[in-house]
């Protein structure tokens, strides 16, 4: 089954997270799995253009019941060793976090190679500040890169224009956006 990782900052803004929760719908009515983080903004965002059509997902919670969310892929406490030591060898500072942020950030793992580290998403969609690798995000978007898959920031692209260009590049398809 194709995966893709839909996932961003809490300050997406407004006019990004229409577009995100479009594809999120756009995606699920195509039986594409959905893999986030349950976080307020871009990946509230694609879930709930998911749910709208009852698309497949997979939400990987820090902790349960994080952001109201329940889904019941929940990373364990403590965490993992093989996430562990994947999220130290991506982080530029995990030794600095704190318990819950190390949380955060390890579970980012699962979403972009799956529960098992092994299966890989297809290509991944997501929002951060100027483009930039930074935050939870950019752990992100550190591993995707690292394992060759495709990152579409639109944060990125100041013209929305171009983002939908690259998006419908990547999924090798005419996407028609709401206006």
């Amino acid at each position: 089954m194709a995966s893709y990782a839909g996932i961003g900052s809490r300050k997406t803004p407004e006019e990004i997270l229409k577009i995100f929760e479009y594809l999120g719908g756009y995606f699920a009515a195509r039986g594409v799995l959905l893999r986030s983080g349950a976080a307020a903004g871009a990946d509230s965002a694609f879930e709930r253009g998911c749910d709208r059509l009852h698309g497949p997902k997979e939400i990987y919670l820090p902790w349960k019941s994080f952001n109201g969310n329940d889904s019941d892929l929940i990373l364990k406490n403590p965490i993992p060793e093989d996430v562990e030591k994947l999220s130290i060898h991506y982080h530029p500072n995990w030794y600095a976090l704190k318990p819950a942020a190390k949380k955060l950030i390890a579970r980012d793992a699962y979403q972009i190679l799956g529960m098992d580290l092994n299966s890989p998403v297809n290509f991944v969609i997501c929002y951060t500040t100027g483009g930039r690798v930074d935050g939870g995000t950019g752990q992100a978007i550190r591993i995707a890169m690292d394992h060759g898959i495709p990152v579409i920031n639109a944060g990125a692209y100041p013209d929305l224009g171009d983002f939908k260009e690259k998006v419908n590049e990547i999924v090798k398809g005419t996407i028609y956006y709401p206006s």
